[in-house]
């Protein structure tokens, strides 16, 4: 009953009295990241939403477009800027995505929208994902956020898919302010923010 007829109404109300009270901080980071970035503060992405329907994500910029000798992106860990990872670490960058949640794109909680290449790598568990919309924050985000597994990350999200409850909600939300707070898994072992997924491995019994 709560995921079906009001999550999206709690969802639309949170988010416009958020982009309400917040508006004033969202202002100041677009001007500073104007300056810092010297190009547009704003970073939009292609993601997969709800039953894989692609959407605009839009984020503030946290990386600089530096690119090498033949035109091509630098390294991510070369191209984050000391202001962006300010942003990152505090989870200010995600601000801008309350108007993906109000214009229904994606919800509070849920699983973390991730990069459309990422589609056709997915099992079918883990495809289970996109059964709901994306979320700002989840289940994932406060059990490690980027310092675990791709597949943990996934059995996160599915068990969330799974268990969809108001009480949960509520503890998703907790546990992500004590991580804002903490700075945990802002990076995984072997990036500045998380390597790319390159679909599971599927391990065969042994046999003797």
């Amino acid at each position: 009953m709560y995921a079906k007829c009001f999550k999206r109404c709690i969802d639309v109300v949170l988010s416009l009295l958020a982009l309400i009270i917040l508006s004033p901080v969202m202002l100041i980071l677009m001007l500073i990241g104007a300056v810092v970035m010297r190009s547009n503060p704003f970073f939009t992405q292609l993601r997969p939403g709800k039953n894989e329907k692609i959407f605009r994500l839009i984020k503030f910029r946290t990386m600089t477009n530096a690119k090498d000798e033949n035109g091509d992106l630098l390294p991510d860990e070369l191209r984050l800027t000391s202001y962006g990872k300010l942003l990152r670490s505090t989870s200010l960058d995600e601000l801008p995505e309350l108007c993906n949640i109000l214009i229904g794109d994606m919800s509070i909680v849920g699983p973390r929208p991730l990069l459309v290449k990422y589609l056709p790598l997915y099992n079918d568990e883990q495809r289970r994902r996109h059964n709901v919309r994306p979320g700002l924050t989840g289940l994932a985000q406060v059990n490690g956020r980027n310092a675990v597994s791709w597949e943990d990350k996934f059995r996160y999200d599915v068990q969330y898919v799974d268990n969809i409850t108001l009480i949960g909600d509520i503890k998703i939300l907790w546990g992500t302010v004590l991580t804002v707070l903490k700075r945990d898994g802002i990076s995984s072992e072997t990036s500045v923010t998380m390597e790319e997924f390159t679909g599971t491995v599927i391990k065969e019994d042994a046999t003797v």
